[in-house]
C-alpha cells in the first residue's frame, strides 16, 4: 500500500507506472545488466580515439559523449513502459560516476541525469530504448578531473534510492581531449594531432650540430598498464585532485615526478659513465618497461639521461591525450648562475678555469614540447609550451621546468611563467670568454652570439624524417627581428654583454676528426697571420674527453712554445695524441 501511494502521487499517469513497478518480483524496477560499450570496436572507442588502449576497461575523452546500456528486468508485456515519453521513467534513473576521493564539491562526485529539466554539470540524455534496454548518453565537462572513475546505475524507489553495488567492469578512464574544441589541449591540425597523440614511435635526435644522428623509440603509450603508471605518478606526487583537469598543472607536476632529484620519481639521472647498479641510458628504447617497473616497485629506475627523460615524459603526455613531441636543441646552453649568458674563464695559460666555469654547453640536449591553451598569459602564447623533465636547475623548489610558451621564448617575454628565462638562455645565450688575471680581474676576450641554440629538431609529422622548427623559437641571427627581441630580453633582465673585444689577427683552424678510443691520432693545426707584420704565437693547446653535457673527464696536452708566422702567411704545426 505504501509503494503504490507513492506511485500514485508522482505520476500523473500512476496506473502505467504502477503496473511497471509491481510487475516484477522485487516489487520495484531493478537493474539486471550494465553494457559499457568497451569492445575496441564498438562506438565509444572509436569515436574517442582510444581503440588501440590494450585495456578491457572503457576510455574515453572529456568533452564528448559516451554511451552505455542498461537492462531492466520487466516483463514482455511490460517493455513498451520504458517509452520514457509516457512515464515518468527518466526521473527515477540516474547514474552516478565517482573518482579518486570522491567529492562533489572537487568534481570527483558527478550524478548524471537524463532529463533536461534535471542536469547536473556532465550533460546525460536517453539515446535510444530497445526491449528492456535503454542507451544512455553522458558527456563529460570539457574541464573533469582526468583519471579513473567508477559507474554506479541508481534508481529511485519508494524507500529511497537503489544503487548497484560496485563492479570493476564498470570502471571507466576519462583523458584530456585534443580533438574538441573547447578543451585546454585542442590541437587544430589533424597531421599534427595524429602524430603527437596517437602515433607510438618516433625518432630521437642527438649527436652533434654536424654530425646528427637518430635514437628510435617506441613510446607504447597504448600498451597494456601504461595508463594505470601514469595515473599512479600523479597519485604518488601527491597532486590535489582538482588540479588534475589543467594541464599546466598536470604537465608541471609531471617535469618534477619523470625524474628522481626530490620526490622519489620515475628517472634516475646518471652521466658518470657507470651503471654498474641500473642500466645504461643508452640501452633503453622504450618507455613501457621504465614506467611499469615504477609502478610495480615504487621505487626510481636507473639509470637516464636528457633524451630518455624527454621520451618517458612524451609517452606520459600522449597517453593522457596531451599532444606532445621530442625536441632536440643542439649547443644548448645550461646557464647555472641564471645571467642568460654563458661565462666561460680562461686562466693565464688560455686553459677553461674549471673551478670558476660553471656553466656549460651541451652538444645537444633533448626536452618536450606540448600543446595547450594558456589563459594565464596573455593571448597568443598559447600553443606549444616546452617542458623539461631533466634535472638541471631548480623552479620553485624543484628540479622541474615548464610549461614556458615557445612563442614566449621567440619574442622575448621572459617574464612570463614558467621558467621562460632558462629556456631563452638555452637557445640564445651569447658565449663571453674571459681573460682572468692573477690579481682575479676578468677581461672579456671573445664574445661568440651565434654558437648557442644553433638548430632545433624534431620528428615530421607522418613521416620518419628531421624537421627544423629553430624559427619558432628564434628568429634569424642579425636581423631587425632578433635584435628586438634581445632588447625586449633585456627590459626583463636579460644581461647581455656589450663589450666588442678586438679580434685578433692570427686565425687558427682546427680540423674534424673521428677517433675511436684507445687510438693515437694526429692532428693538423693551421694558423693564418692576416696582418702585415710578423707574429710570434704563444700557444698552449690542450684537448678534453668532454661528455655530450659539457663534463669533463679527462685532459690530454699539447704543447709548443712558439709559433713563428710570416705577413699573410700560413704555419702547419702536426701533433700527434692518444684518445
Amino acid at each position: 500500500v505504501t509503494q503504490y501511494l507513492w506511485i500514485l502521487n508522482k505520476s500523473p499517469r500512476h496506473q502505467l507506472v504502477s503496473s511497471c513497478v509491481f510487475s516484477v518480483d522485487s516489487g520495484f524496477l531493478d537493474i539486471s545488466g550494465v553494457d559499457m560499450v568497451k569492445n575496441p570496436d564498438e562506438k565509444n572507442k572509436v569515436e574517442h580515439h582510444t581503440a588501440l588502449f590494450q585495456s578491457d576497461k572503457l576510455i574515453v575523452r572529456r568533452g564528448q559523449e559516451f554511451q552505455v546500456k542498461i537492462t531492466f528486468n520487466l516483463s514482455k508485456r511490460l517493455i513498451c513502459s520504458l517509452q520514457y515519453e509516457c512515464c515518468n521513467f527518466c526521473k527515477r534513473v540516474h547514474l552516478v560516476l565517482s573518482g579518486s576521493s570522491p567529492q562533489y564539491s572537487k568534481g570527483t562526485y558527478i550524478p548524471v541525469f537524463p532529463t533536461k529539466e534535471r542536469q547536473s554539470s556532465w550533460e546525460g540524455r536517453i539515446v535510444n530504448t530497445a526491449d528492456n534496454t535503454i542507451t544512455m548518453g553522458i558527456t563529460p565537462k570539457v574541464d573533469c578531473v582526468v583519471g579513473k572513475y567508477h559507474m554506479y546505475v541508481a534508481v529511485l524507489t519508494p524507500f529511497g534510492v537503489r544503487r548497484t553495488v560496485r563492479d570493476d567492469s564498470r570502471d571507466l578512464y576519462i583523458l584530456f581531449n585534443p580533438w574538441v574544441k573547447d578543451d585546454s589541449v585542442f590541437l587544430d591540425d589533424e597531421q599534427e594531432r595524429e602524430e603527437c597523440v596517437m602515433n607510438e614511435v618516433g625518432i630521437i635526435y642527438h649527436g652533434a650540430y654536424d654530425d646528427i644522428a637518430e635514437r628510435d623509440w617506441n613510446y607504447g603509450q597504448f600498451n597494456y598498464g601504461v595508463l594505470d603508471a601514469c595515473l599512479y605518478i600523479m597519485d604518488r606526487s601527491e597532486m590535489p585532485i582538482t588540479n588534475r583537469g589543467d594541464p599546466i598543472k598536470v604537465t608541471r607536476k609531471a617535469s618534477a615526478m619523470l625524474n628522481s632529484r626530490d620526490d622519489e620519481g620515475v628517472l634516475v639521472g646518471n652521466w658518470s659513465g657507470d651503471y654498474t647498479y641500473g642500466v645504461s641510458p643508452t640501452s633503453w628504447t622504450g618507455s613501457t618497461e621504465i614506467l611499469l617497473t615504477y609502478a610495480s616497485s615504487k621505487m626510481p629506475v636507473c639509470y637516464a639521461q636528457c633524451w630518455v627523460y624527454a621520451a618517458v615524459f612524451n609517452t606520459f603526455l600522449r597517453c593522457l591525450g596531451i599532444p606532445s613531441r621530442v625536441i632536440t636543441n643542439y649547443f644548448s646552453a645550461h646557464d647555472n648562475d641564471g645571467n642568460l649568458k654563458m661565462d666561460i674563464i680562461l686562466d693565464d695559460n688560455g686553459r677553461i678555469d674549471r673551478n670558476r666555469t660553471r656553466d656549460s654547453i651541451w652538444n645537444y640536449h633533448c626536452w618536450n614540447e606540448c600543446f595547450m591553451s594558456r589563459p594565464d598569459l596573455p593571448p597568443g602564447f598559447g600553443g606549444w609550451q616546452i617542458v623539461d623533465a631533466t634535472p638541471q636547475e631548480t623552479s620553485d623548489g624543484m628540479y622541474r621546468c615548464g610549461p614556458a610558451s615557445v612563442n614566449a621564448i621567440k619574442h622575448g617575454h621572459i617574464c612570463f611563467p614558467f621558467d621562460a628565462a632558462f629556456v631563452f638562455a638555452e637557445v640564445n645565450s651569447d658565449v663571453v670568454f674571459y681573460s682572468r688575471s692573477k690579481d682575479g680581474t676578468m677581461e672579456p676576450v671573445k664574445v661568440n652570439r651565434t654558437h648557442v641554440g644553433r638548430l632545433v629538431l624534431t620528428k615530421t609529422p607522418g613521416a620518419m624524417t628531421r624537421r627544423d622548427i629553430t624559427d619558432q623559437y628564434k628568429f634569424p641571427e642579425g636581423t631587425t627581428e632578433e635584435r628586438t627581441v634581445l632588447e625586449k630580453a633585456e627590459e626583463y633582465g636579460c644581461h647581455r654583454d656589450k663589450s666588442n673585444p678586438e679580434v685578433a689577427d692570427v686565425d687558427l683552424t682546427l680540423p674534424t676528426l673521428e677517433i675511436s678510443v684507445g687510438d693515437d691520432f694526429e692532428m693538423n693545426l693551421e694558423f693564418v697571420n692576416r696582418s702585415d707584420e710578423r707574429r710570434t704565437v704563444d700557444m698552449y693547446i690542450s684537448g678534453t674527453v668532454v661528455y655530450y653535457t659539457g663534463v669533463t673527464t679527462s685532459e690530454f696536452l699539447f704543447r709548443d712554445p712558439t709559433v713563428e708566422i710570416g705577413p699573410n702567411k700560413s704555419e702547419r704545426r702536426a701533433r700527434t695524441a692518444r684518445f
